[in-house]
């Protein structure tokens, strides 16, 4: 049995998208417990040249959104970065679970050798349909919501790998 490109990405990244509210909500209870501004939590970052938790969370947001977008034919949505507070943060992730679901199955499959042209940092990068998902897609996804984690963890707040991966039967 083969998986399809559609299977790889909407249904993945939703399920991925649902983690990181997950994430987001244990946080913003830690903080209400601890009696911790949550901008503390929301402005951290791992490293100062690195993005704030909410930047991580814009990407991982924005990297699946213009992915899917791209893979299915559809235009990609913009989404202003002005989130700054956790119920902020959480719809942005609500309005990508519900974009990405508007992609069906018959606009995504078939895309594995459909040419991608990106900017990313000002270089040009190049990739067909499946490269672009298993290549850059993916891993990026990956990484935001592992460095949210990460900014998480580093503060104490009480989460683990099995609220990182989520329901996974």
């Amino acid at each position: 049995m083969t998986i399809s490109m559609y299977q790889s990405t909407v249904p993945v990244y939703a399920q991925g998208l649902t983690n990181l509210s997950t994430l987001l909500k244990r946080a913003e209870a830690y903080a209400a417990d601890k009696k911790i501004e949550p901008s503390v939590l929301i402005n951290d970052r791992i490293y100062p040249d690195m993005f704030p938790l909410s930047r991580q969370v814009q990407i991982a947001c924005d990297v699946v959104k213009s992915g899917v977008a791209r893979l299915a034919g559809l235009e990609v949505p913009s989404f202003p970065d002005t989130e700054t507070t956790f119920p902020e943060l959480e719809e942005r992730i609500q309005k990508t679970i519900r974009f990405i679901q508007t992609a069906t199955a018959a606009q995504v499959d078939g895309s594995e050798d459909k040419a991608i042209a990106i900017k990313v940092g000002g270089n040009d990068l190049s990739f067909n349909g499946q490269d672009y998902l298993q290549k850059f897609v993916t891993p990026n996804f990956y990484f935001h919501i592992a460095v949210t984690y990460a900014i998480l963890r580093h503060n104490g707040v009480d989460i683990g790998k099995k609220d990182f991966l989520g329901n996974i039967q």
